[in-house]
């Protein structure tokens, strides 16, 4: 037996026997319950933070009847691991990316389309707008997900760096090995830019860059500084070439136990929590800039985009037809 399914059965079992939420029928709602939250991130970490207070509400909203437990740092396992806990009840809150739900809800996918979004607060008017709740409510009605979508969480912009030198311009970045998460449409984005794209874990990258294996990779300024690639990466450009919000989601096994007033509390806190994480975001990425500075990142912000924008015509070209229409309507939005 895989040791992931090992975890989902032993984690399921916990699940039922310590909140019994696994038993619960609406009439039986009255008992107290704690939900089980996880992250791949810290705890401080902007997602995590903004769980942890979402809970502190939830705790006194209902005089202590629900409560939110979390599980932060991959204690649980990562955003897939996560997924498969909450479509099975074994899990109740998650912070997952697009990208994990995008095989099965494909509309989200046009979040992961380079420069889709102009910057971060153009990205905000869109997932506070009707196409935000559009999708949010497409996540919840597609059986397929097994869950219910809560929120939107900014993760900032994704920057490229490297070991080498400064990216500048496109001719700066041919030739150099740089981590990609492992989607194709992001490997065709780094390739177009004139990089090589490499797909590899997120936990792999520290030793990869240590060792050669590449030169670089990219990320928000946040997780730049949280997992100490600064100490293997002395270049950091600011080209935001994607910018992909994540979500905030809630298992559905777990939903139809709840009574309609429980699951209003959760949306009402689960809207406020994206708005508090947003707040929370920023004064990570100020407090990330300020570390860079300190240790001597060789900050690159004086890029001119454009030349970057015109490369990934072939990524549009080849993912963005079926996108057609609401990438018009997201660059109507000001």
């Amino acid at each position: 037996m895989k040791r992931r399914d090992v975890v989902k059965g032993g984690l399921a079992a916990l699940a039922v026997g310590a909140t019994g939420l696994g038993r619960l029928t609406p009439a039986q709602a009255q008992t107290k319950m704690v939900l089980k939250a996880s992250d791949v991130h810290p705890l401080g970490y902007p997602t995590v933070e903004s769980v942890v207070r979402m809970g502190k509400k939830l705790d006194a909203a209902t005089s202590g009847r629900l409560t939110i437990q979390m599980y932060p740092s991959m204690q649980l396992g990562g955003e897939k691991e996560a997924i498969e806990q909450a479509q099975v009840g074994a899990l109740q809150i998650a912070r997952i990316s697009v990208g994990a739900v995008g095989p099965v809800v494909d509309d989200v996918n046009v979040f992961n389309m380079p420069f889709v979004f102009r910057d971060s607060k153009h990205m905000e008017a869109v997932l506070d707008g009707e196409i935000g709740t559009e999708l949010l409510n497409k996540i919840t009605a597609n059986e397929k997900t097994g869950l219910v979508a809560l929120g939107w969480m900014n993760a900032g912009s994704r920057n490229i760096y490297n070991s080498k030198r400064p990216i500048k311009t496109l001719a700066d970045l041919k030739g150099l090995k740089i981590r990609m998460i492992g989607n194709p449409l992001f490997i065709d984005t780094m390739n177009a830019l004139g990089g090589n794209g490499v797909a590899m874990g997120f936990d792999q990258v520290f030793s990869a860059m240590q060792t050669g294996v590449v030169d670089g990779a990219e990320n928000n300024l946040p997780s730049f500084v949280a997992q100490n690639h600064f100490q293997v990466a002395k270049y950091f450009s600011m080209t935001e070439h994607l910018i992909i919000p994540e979500l905030l989601v809630f298992s559905k096994a777990s939903w139809a136990k709840l009574t309609p007033d429980d699951q209003a509390l959760l949306k009402k806190f689960g809207r406020e929590a994206q708005l508090e994480q947003r707040v929370l975001w920023y004064e990570a990425e100020k407090t990330a800039l300020d570390k860079m500075k300190e240790v001597g990142t060789d900050i690159v912000t004086s890029i001119d985009k454009q030349p970057f924008r015109d490369a990934v015509k072939p990524v549009w070209d080849k993912y963005g037809a079926k996108y057609a229409e609401m990438t018009k309507r997201i660059a109507a939005v000001s």
